[in-house]
Formats: C-alpha cells, structure tokens, sequence
C-alpha cells in the first residue's frame, strides 16, 4: 500500500507505505483457488489498509493481479474484502499491469527518452515491458513467478542440482518467445521494479561489502556482479544455508531461489549488459495513472487520452462507423447529464458509457445478425490499454445489451457480475439503448436532448433537424429497460 498525493509537476509525495506479505496464489500451475487461508489473510491486511487509508482521507484505488485473475473463486474472495473494507478491488490483465508498472518507472528514473526494458518478477507471473517516450512499446506477462516455481519445483524447501536444472528449462522454454519479441523491438537501457529484483541487489552491495541504501532506487549493478550473486543463491540453496545470506530479508529466503533463476534466465536470455533499480512500481504507477484519470474527467469530462486512443484503435480495427457512434455517445452522455439526480452515478460510469457508446457495433465486423453478441465478445477480450478487466467487462455488458434482450441472471456473463455491477449495467445500458434508437437511420436528426423528471415520469424533449417519425418509434421500441430501471413511465416528445 501507498498513500501518496500527485502535485501539478507530477511529484508523488509518499504519506505511508505498509506491505504486508499475504500469498494468495498457492499453486504450482494455474492458480484455480483461492484458499480459505490465503483469503482470510488478505481480507485482513485490506481492512487494515482501509483504516490506514481512511486516517488520511485518501481515495482508495485498488487492483489485483494474476493470482486473482487466474482464481475461479475470485468473486468470493472481491465479495468478501468489498463488504469488510469496503475495498473494490479491480482486476488487471497482465498488459495493463505492465503498463502501469512503467508509468511508475517513468516517475522514478530518467528513462523517457530511451527504449526501456522493465522487468518486474511477482508471485505468479513476470511482466517484462519495453517503453519509449512515455508509450508502451511492447508488453508481455508470462507465468512465472517466485511463488508459482517454488511450489512447483521446491515444495518442501529443499533444491537440489537436478530440480535447479529443471526449474531452469522450464523458465526458458516458458520464456523464450518472449525474448524473441523484446530483442525484435530492442532496448537500450534495462530497468527492475520488483522485490525479487531488489532483494538480489542488495545482496549484491552486502556480498561486495558495500552499504545497502533503504532506498535502491538508481543502483546499477552488472550482469557478471547479478550473476555472482544468483550463484552464491544457487549453492546456498542446496546446502540449506540461503537464510544465512548477506543482506536477504529471511521472509524471502524461501522464495529467493525461484526468483534468481527467472532473472538469470532474463539476463543471458536478452544478453543484458546491466540493470538498474526503481523504487516505483505498479503500486506508485497506479496513483499516477489515477491522479491523471481523473485530472482528465475533472479537465474534459470525458475519456482521458490513453483510454479514448484504445477505443479509437478497436473502432479503426473493426470498422466503426465513427459518425454514428459519435452522435450515439453525445445523446447518450446528453441522457446520462440529464438525468443525473435520478440514478446518481459518477464520471467513472460516465466513461464507460462514452467507451461503451462508441464501441456498440464493433460486433459488425463478425455478422449483422447478433451484432451486440459479437460486440461483447470482442471488447471483453479485446486489451484495451487503459481500462481494468473488470472496466471491460461492464463495457462489454453495457454494449451487448444495446438492443435485443434486457439483462436476464441466464446470461452467464451479466450473471458473474457482482450486484453493484449488474446496477451500473442496467441503468448505462437502458440510456444506450434510447440514444442508439434516437438515431435510428444515423442521420443525427435528433440534435439535443432535454428531460423533464417526475415521480412517475421522464419526458425526453427531442430537439430535431426533420421529421423524426422513425427515430422515436425505434426509441420507443428500447424504452423498457429504462422504465423498469427508474420505474417511471418514458415519454419521447419531439419539439420544433
């Protein structure tokens, strides 16, 4: 945890840090389970993160990463730590992980004008990303992790050459493609963020004798001096003395050997020179990353700039017809605007309704016929650099239900949604739904929008360019969602 605010300049003023070492993943492959245990544990650390959080007034932006994402129990464990800490945790893909690790980089090393590789070695998986200029080049997230290769190669803490050795091939044939795409888009300069990274660092300076800073942040150490230091782990290991290493913290003595020998596999797999450490990572990356976002919706009022180029590049991959889907998001945020002190939603929904309004016919591309079907398969499983997991799947919901059917508990995907979310999904697709109607044969004939709210009414005052006959009608046809949503009875009212 951090607890930090962002200036005008971009500086992260650090309030608090806590780390408390949870776990959750416990598998030696996919992590298919959350255990009791692990969940017991995190769920504690978070409501003591809230209270931390909660003593500084601090807005709580919090994301999972991939042993959440692997779990198929995820939604209990998200449930659990939604109703003790009141913590919505947010699930990342790998991609977005990697993408916010660099950002933090970027706020940590003077590295935006060269081609960076960033190496972050977690628990479950490893995110390698090469970055210039502030864009994310390339971006890779593969599972292997310390946690993960202990389990599956090290289980009683005991190593011996010939499991070394194979924990060793299976590092590389993991990640050999990887490398191939990294060398393909070069780097220049070679960062490490994690605590694995850290952790073998200073053992480094302690092993040279050299003082070990709180802070490693700007250390560079060699490829020979990282390697002497991965072998020192190696020997230890095997004669059970790893504990007894300079400069190792022992709560990560059990963990250490998997750790170096994903990083060895890095250094003479990309033939890195050296390496230098930041002290940001995903932790500091998402509060920048946030503290933009919302500078962007305070600024603009809509899609901050990474999020809108990851909409426009889907919109250009599938073919949207932009000027429909444009005149379907202004008389969606137009709905959305006027009927604010009925459903009482905030910008973060507003942007998904812009994201979801402009995205509605990506479906196209697959067939016409269940067009909206198509549209929530390829924005659910489409990286969309900027948006969370769970951001694209209330996208993806939120544009599958644009026609056709209202949202039904058969559907599996809204199903799996937790309650919160399915709310959000009715009351942003039944607004979808009219303003997509409202431009029926995508003439933009209807120009404003203005509403009228009683107890019992929402009458949409339709301002138009011609006659409007067909675009009520098909509005008309799309109204029951919203009047089961509000429960209100809605009238469309063309004026002038």
């Amino acid at each position: 945890m951090v607890i930090a605010s962002v200036n005008t300049h971009s500086t992260l003023h650090v309030l608090e840090r806590n780390k408390e070492v949870v776990r959750l993943g416990s598998s030696a492959t996919d992590m298919k389970q959350l255990s009791a245990e692990a969940m017991d544990r995190g769920v504690a650390a978070l409501q003591r993160f809230a209270v931390e959080a909660g003593s500084h007034k601090a807005l709580i932006k919090a994301v999972a990463t991939s042993a959440v994402r692997e779990a198929n129990n995820r939604d209990v464990f998200l449930d659990r730590v939604l109703k003790t800490s009141g913590i919505d945790v947010e699930v990342v893909s790998g991609v977005e992980e990697g993408r916010l690790i660099y950002v933090g980089v970027l706020h940590s090393l003077p590295v935006i004008s060269r081609q960076t590789l960033v190496i972050d070695i977690g628990g479950g998986s490893t995110e390698t990303v090469i970055g210039s200029e502030g864009d994310v080049v390339a971006v890779h997230s593969v599972k292997l992790g310390h946690i993960r290769l202990t389990k599956r190669f090290f289980p009683d803490g005991i190593a011996t050459p010939e499991t070394i050795e194979a924990c060793r091939n299976a590092v590389r044939n993991e990640w050999t493609p990887t490398f191939q795409d990294l060398m393909r888009a070069g780097f220049n300069e070679v960062v490490g963020t994690s605590g694995t990274i850290k952790a073998l660092v200073g053992m480094t300076l302690a092993r040279q004798g050299k003082h070990v800073p709180e802070s490693l942040n700007g250390v560079r150490v060699s490829r020979d001096e990282m390697m002497a230091t991965i072998n020192n782990v190696i020997s230890a290991s095997i004669d059970s003395t790893v504990a007894l290493l300079p400069g190792l913290d022992p709560k990560r003595a059990d963990v250490i050997l998997a750790g170096a020998l994903i990083l060895e596999q890095a250094f003479v797999g990309m033939n890195i020179a050296d390496l230098v450490v930041s002290r940001f990572a995903l932790c500091e990356g998402l509060a920048f990353d946030t503290a933009q976002k919302m500078h962007d919706i305070q600024q603009y009022h809509h899609l901050s700039s990474l999020r809108y180029q990851s909409i426009m590049h889907l919109c250009e991959l599938y073919q949207v017809r932009l000027d429909h889907a444009e005149h379907v998001k202004f008389l969606a945020l137009q709905i959305f605007d006027a009927l604010q002190n009925v459903h009482n939603l905030t910008d973060r929904e507003r942007e998904l309704l812009e994201a979801a309004s402009l995205l509605h016919d990506v479906g196209y591309h697959i067939s016409a016929e269940q067009h909206h079907k198509h549209s929530e398969y390829i924005i659910a499983n489409s990286d969309l650099s900027g948006f969370t997991n769970d951001e694209a799947d209330l996208i993806a919901a939120i544009a599958r239900y644009h026609r056709k059917s209202h949202p039904k508990k058969k559907h599996p995907n809204y199903n799996r949604l937790p309650a919160s979310s399915k709310r959000i999904v009715r009351i942003l697709a039944s607004i979808l739904r009219i303003a997509e109607g409202l431009d029926r044969r995508q003439l933009a004939i209807v120009r404003n929008i203005r509403a009228v709210v009683t107890v019992s009414t929402i009458e949409f005052r339709l301002e138009c360019s011609d006659k409007s006959d067909i675009e009520v009608w098909s509005a008309e046809r799309r109204k029951g969602l919203m009047e089961e949503v509000f429960k209100r009875e809605v009238l469309l009212v063309p004026c002038g």
